[in-house]
């Protein structure tokens, strides 16, 4: 039998902002990420990007609007470049154009990986390979990217380092970033807005003024 797992969710997000996802293990923030994407679809409720209901666009109008950077992706024996390559796909009609190439190199050298484009993505580093994956994200121009936990497996100094480069992006004005996170703390560094999940629902939603004593012990059922 299915279980529902998020409900009555509601908010918005504006190009330039970066909006957190916080909440324990098991909250909804996966689930509520992977329905924005359509990789999962939703009994009930809309997504709109800018104005658009993802339900009536195909899987690629929807990859030109939401870039996706999952939290576990097995590094392809692909070489960077062609990986990153691999984000203009949604843009493809025949195949890849000079328009594609030369967008690619500039999403390189803008994360600041254009010396890792002809390395096998297996021989990379788990920080040098989330910035690859970050990097393809950007290759598909997107509206949104969605980020699911996108330090969690990263030592400190990457972590910022990944925190500083979503930052970057969002503030060219043009893109919004959704996070999913666990750290509080570079929530509340790099974070614009805040929603939090609490058993599949929406406990609080708005700037750092919803991130109280009262909503972490609440929500995290800890002192803080």
């Amino acid at each position: 039998r299915s279980k529902e797992v998020i409900t009555n969710i509601d908010f918005s997000i504006n190009a330039g902002e970066i909006f957190a996802l916080l909440g324990r293990n098991g909250a909804g923030k996966s689930t509520l990420l992977k329905s924005i994407n359509r990789l999962l679809r939703p009994q009930e409720g809309r997504v709109l990007i800018e104005g658009s209901d993802t339900r009536s666009m195909t899987p690629a109008q929807v990859a030109r609007k939401i870039g996706w950077v999952p939290q576990h992706t097995e590094a392809s024996k692909l070489t960077v470049f062609d990986f990153v390559l691999l984000g203009r796909k949604p843009h493809f009609t025949w195949g890849p154009q000079k328009k594609d190439i030369a967008i690619v190199e500039e999403v390189l050298i803008r994360v600041g990986i254009d010396d890792l484009a002809l390395r096998s993505c297996d021989q990379l580093s788990g920080g040098e390979f989330q910035q690859v994956q970050i990097a393809r994200a950007l290759a598909q121009e997107p509206a949104v990217i969605l980020f699911d936990e996108p330090t969690s497996s990263l030592d400190v100094s990457n972590q910022y380092h990944v925190m500083k480069m979503v930052r970057s992006i969002a503030s060219d004005g043009k893109t919004a970033a959704v996070m999913a996170l666990h750290d509080i703390n570079l929530a509340l560094r790099y974070a614009d807005r805040f929603l939090l999940l609490k058993d599949g629902k929406l406990f609080a939603s708005g700037g750092r003024e919803v991130i109280t004593e009262e909503a972490i012990k609440a929500v995290y059922g800890i002192e803080a």
